[in-house]
């Protein structure tokens, strides 16, 4: 890939990614190529919505994050819009998305310039409302927290039509999730659920989370939802504190769309976005969420070891038996791929 200009988003509170974004600026200045800092927070008195930072940004080749999982996810919310490449640089905790340590930045940048990376694609999720969601008065001085003003509502895409039944089409990427929760602590949020357009069940729960492959590590997972492999497609369907016997997960393919009303003896629902409420529904309103025709494009430079990320992120080596185990059968010898396996995915073995 030729770099011509490249997009910053760094998590300021840690003086491991600021110093990496000095890194990052040095070699850019070096390979006479153009470094934007993306200001996702900011100390303006509002947010900008991802395509508001994109524009100010201008066009770029590729983004670069360095924090933990929730920096990534502000990069990628914004480069996911235009088909920008992401390369994550780890400094979180329980981080699956990010790529590369802060000390292998440069090398990276430089491996990227040459072409030598591949292009890992994710699926991502956008949605239709019955509305566009709204952010009740005052609700932006709750969400501060320390971190600055709350992301706004999201756009409508131009494409909608208005009165055609099929509501409004929201300016949403989600890598991650769409949540639908309770605003009041006191009170669970009460939502008809659809798959296809068929009605699953009514659910009374804390909240209702549609996740990627990618999010099914995320909030999914907290409450109790399956893993899946990131090279999936397809959409986990994942009840929060339900009151009701069923309380499992449901997977469901990626040409399927996921539907939630909030019934009429409901509260307010909030809805959430990779972690970020983005508005406030009534009773009688819906969302629906379905993948993206427009996938998220990650850099890598080794191949995925997603399954090696999990045992290292989810402490499974901890394990007692763990000890007796020296080598992976079957996966994979360094002869042949036999015929009847030619059609698997088969990494190239580490070392």
């Amino acid at each position: 890939m030729t770099l011509h200009r490249l997009g910053l988003v760094v998590h300021e509170g840690r003086r491991a990614a600021v110093e990496g974004a000095r890194r990052v600026h040095d070699w850019c200045a070096r390979h006479a190529i153009e470094c934007v800092d993306i200001d996702v927070w900011g100390t303006q008195s509002r947010r900008r919505s991802g395509r508001e930072e994109l524009a100010a940004a201008g066009a770029l080749d590729l983004i670069v994050t360095l924090g933990g999982d929730g920096t990534f996810l502000r990069g990628a919310r914004i480069a996911a819009k235009e088909d920008v490449q992401v390369l994550g640089v780890d400094l979180g905790r329980v981080g699956f998305l990010t790529e590369i340590a802060v000390s292998d930045v440069e090398r990276a940048l430089s491996a990227v310039q040459a072409g030598e990376n591949a292009c890992e694609q994710r699926m991502t999720l956008t949605m239709r409302a019955s509305r566009a969601p709204e952010l009740p008065p005052g609700m932006d001085n709750v969400l501060h927290s320390g971190r600055g003003p709350a992301l706004p509502p999201p756009q409508v895409r131009p494409e909608t039509t208005e009165g055609d039944g099929w509501g409004v089409a929201l300016d949403v990427y989600a890598l991650n999730d769409i949540v639908l929760e309770k605003l009041a602590r006191d009170r669970q949020v009460a939502v008809g659920v659809y798959i296809s357009g068929r009605l699953l069940a009514a659910y009374s729960a804390d909240g209702l989370v549609i996740a990627t492959p990618t999010g099914s590590t995320a909030y999914s997972f907290a409450a109790g939802g399956p893993v899946l492999s990131p090279r999936m497609r397809a959409l986990v369907f994942t009840p929060v504190a339900p009151h009701m016997t069923f309380d499992r997960s449901v997977v469901v393919g990626a040409d399927e769309a996921v539907a939630m009303r909030v019934l009429p003896h409901s509260g307010q629902a909030a809805v959430s976005i990779d972690g970020q409420l983005r508005g406030v529904l009534d009773p009688g309103d819906w969302i629906g969420a379905y993948a993206s025709p427009r996938p998220l494009r990650l850099v890598r430079l080794h191949p995925a070891n997603f399954y090696g990320r999990l045992r290292e992120r989810m402490l499974l080596t901890d394990a007692p038996a763990t000890a007796q185990d020296e080598s992976a059968p079957f996966f994979r010898p360094s002869s042949p791929v036999p015929p009847d396996l030619e059609h698997l995915y088969l990494p190239t073995p580490e070392g």
